[in-house]
């Protein structure tokens, strides 16, 4: 596979994210309705926090199972590329939030449309590591191994659409085509980055850091996704939300898992 084929699929399973976008111009929706919306983007916003720290920690723990064997000389510095990288995607956020936007302690939720940046700056993140394992993959001759994951991360970028979208439901003023175009390049544009790079670079610390990056920032945005969802739900609509939005996000990583295999 070439570069300019590997660069193409990084784009294509990126592109994907704006299939969920349109959610954010729905109007007219009860109160309710609009605080399931919240409450599922927010499980699958957890589902993919999981996913992420899972995957950061794989390259630490098998760096810690060397090291037992007289190996793993690289675990501690993996493991402080973890740490700094999940401490800095948290931060990031907050310092952000409070430089940009005025938020300050005591000042309330974050805006709907505040939120949706804050989401897709998140998964912008995350998605550059995916698009890394693409041209990893495809660098390294397993074509088909590439395919699979551009399918399986096309199908978790749909979702991740639908949770950039879901805050904006509740802002009264309708986002333009403009402000949700430039949402899904910051959440969908990475893929194709990551795979453009992970073709011709190959790096574990890279990869830990990009993923403990977004784990940080995902830490950041679910505690303002609660923020709202607690002010929108009762405590039975948000299980319920926040159950169907993880297990959406399990279930396309589930196809990922079987199509691999």
């Amino acid at each position: 596979m070439t570069h300019a084929q590997t660069a193409l699929l990084g784009a294509i399973a990126g592109f994907t994210i704006f299939i969920g976008l349109p959610v954010g111009r729905m109007r007219g929706l009860r109160p309710a309705f609009q605080g399931f919306l919240n409450a599922t983007a927010t499980g699958i916003l957890i589902f993919l926090l999981w996913d992420i720290l899972s995957h950061a920690s794989a390259p630490v723990e098998q760096a810690l199972a060397g090291l037992r064997h007289g190996g793993g000389s690289d675990f501690w510095g993996l493991l402080a590329i973890f740490a700094v990288g999940l401490c800095a995607g948290l931060l990031s956020l907050v310092v952000f939030n409070a430089r940009v936007f005025g938020r300050v302690r005591g000042s309330g939720p974050a805006s709907p449309r505040t939120l949706s940046l804050m989401i897709a700056s998140g998964l912008g993140l995350h998605n550059l590591s995916e698009g890394l394992a693409i041209g990893q993959s495809a660098a390294s001759g397993a074509v088909a191994f590439a395919s699979v994951l551009v399918i399986g991360f096309a199908l978790h970028n749909m979702t991740e659409g639908f949770g950039i979208a879901a805050p904006l439901a509740l802002d009264a003023t309708v986002p333009s085509w403009s402000f949700l175009l430039g949402a899904g390049l910051i959440g969908g544009a990475p893929t194709f980055l990551g795979a453009t790079l992970g073709y011709v670079f190959t790096s574990h610390a890279v990869y830990v850091l990009f993923l403990a990056l977004a784990a940080g920032a995902l830490l950041s945005v679910i505690g303002e996704m609660f923020h709202v969802g607690r002010r929108l739900n009762s405590p039975g609509a948000m299980a319920a939300g926040l159950l169907l939005g993880f297990l959406l996000g399990y279930g396309t990583d589930l196809f990922l898992t079987l199509q691999s295999g």
